[in-house]
């Protein structure tokens, strides 16, 4: 054999030019191209997690504005019930005080409110109820217990006619005591 041989015999015949050195370049480029990608997807990686940051710090500030905005109208809400509450409460007063006012105009009532601070129309003679104690007894009236008054027996207009009949044909012969409580006349002097 000869020593000159062409350009293409001499790569043929390399040790490393076989075939299997062309599969052996194929690897090595496939593992240069998947060492590639793996950084270009944690570059990918690394600017979604910096955007998601970002995002997070945003939708942070807006809840957070939000929330301000929110506790503002619950207070303005709920001051604003209070008021109307007030409100409502003074409308009643109002209708009441006019009511009152009503009252006042009309003369019955003026008269009644005068008795039942002790004044006495012209012409009229005041009386003073003296109780057990010598005591004036006071102007409100005082129910006894219904218990205590009379037998409990209701009489009908009948067994009063009868009784009144009865007591014409035949009078007591005996005569009541007079009260022991006095009435005592306060105008007449």
């Amino acid at each position: 054999m000869s020593r000159s041989q062409g350009p293409d015999e001499r790569r043929r015949r390399r040790p490393g030019n076989g075939p299997g050195r062309s599969r052996r370049r194929q690897v090595q480029r496939e593992r240069v191209a998947a060492v590639a990608a793996v950084r270009a997807e944690e570059r990918r990686r690394s600017r979604l997690t910096g955007r998601a940051a970002i995002l997070v710090l945003v939708l942070a500030v807006l809840a957070v504005s939000f929330a301000s905005s929110l506790r503002a109208y619950l207070q303005q809400r709920n001051h604003i019930d209070e008021l109307e509450a007030t409100i409502a409460e003074r409308k009643a007063a109002i209708e009441e005080l006019e009511d009152e006012k009503k009252r006042w105009q009309d003369d019955a009532y003026v008269a009644q409110r005068a008795r039942e601070l002790g004044y006495v129309a012209v012409g009229d003679e005041p009386f003073i109820v003296i109780g057990e104690d010598g005591e004036p007894l006071g102007t409100a009236a005082e129910l006894s217990d219904p218990a205590s008054v009379g037998s409990g027996e209701e009489r009908t207009w009948i067994d009063d006619l009868w009784a009144s009949t009865r007591v014409a044909g035949n009078p007591p012969t005996k005569i009541p005591p007079p009260p022991s409580e006095h009435l005592t006349d306060t105008g007449a002097e």
